[in-house]
């Protein structure tokens, strides 16, 4: 198959974010990218061959696109954190469709060993680099005998459960649980501050 010139992944998957917000979840087809973006529904099986590998590229892309700007951020350290929880609580609402989309995704993967196996890989991404804003963060784990590698699991996989029940529970009081979140992560470095005070 030649490959098509009028138009990019990226107008592609523009256009699959503005179905999704426009018209929801369940109008996102293939049909309606290509009628999005102007183009052929060839151009779009040139770039995704299936629904479900274009619905991975939109999450994948948001992922690496939000943890790109946390970590290009020249901004202190703790405020990185704080970007970074202002992103996964902006995303832990039943209105917005990143989570829809992961979940969706997650339960096709259970039949599907190939979207299996790209999820582990964007897990093991945001696994790695929160790993990494944790330890810049406090230095020295908050707990002896549990590596970065660890708190980084844990946090994603708190995350994710938060968005859960924030998708079936529209009173879930997401406001509340991500500020006493944020006062919980960032205790943990002020705390490791004080300690090497106390050294000097």
């Amino acid at each position: 198959m030649a490959k098509p010139n009028v138009v990019s992944k990226r107008d592609l998957l523009d256009s699959a974010k503005t179905c999704i917000v426009e018209q929801g979840m369940d109008k996102l087809t293939l049909k309606a990218v290509a009628e999005g973006a102007g183009v052929t529904q060839g151009t779009v099986y040139y770039h995704f061959r299936t629904k479900e590998q274009l619905l991975f590229e939109i999450v994948k892309d948001l992922c690496e696109s939000s943890w790109e700007q946390v970590e290009n951020n020249d901004a202190p350290r703790h405020q990185k954190l704080q970007e970074a929880l202002k992103g996964a609580h902006k995303r832990c609402t039943s209105d917005l469709f990143y989570h829809q989309l992961f979940f969706s995704l997650l339960a096709y993967s259970f039949q599907h060993e190939k979207t299996k196996e790209q999820l582990n890989n964007l897990l093991s991404f945001e696994n790695e680099t929160l790993s990494r804003q944790l330890a810049s963060l406090w230095g020295t784990s908050p707990v002896e005998g549990v590596s970065f590698d660890t708190w980084g699991i844990l946090l994603n996989a708190l995350v994710d459960g938060l968005a859960i029940q924030a998708l079936l529970s529209d009173s879930f009081p997401a406001d509340k649980v991500y500020s006493e979140l944020e006062s919980l992560l960032t205790y943990r470095a002020t705390k490791n501050k004080e300690e090497e005070c106390e050294k000097k």
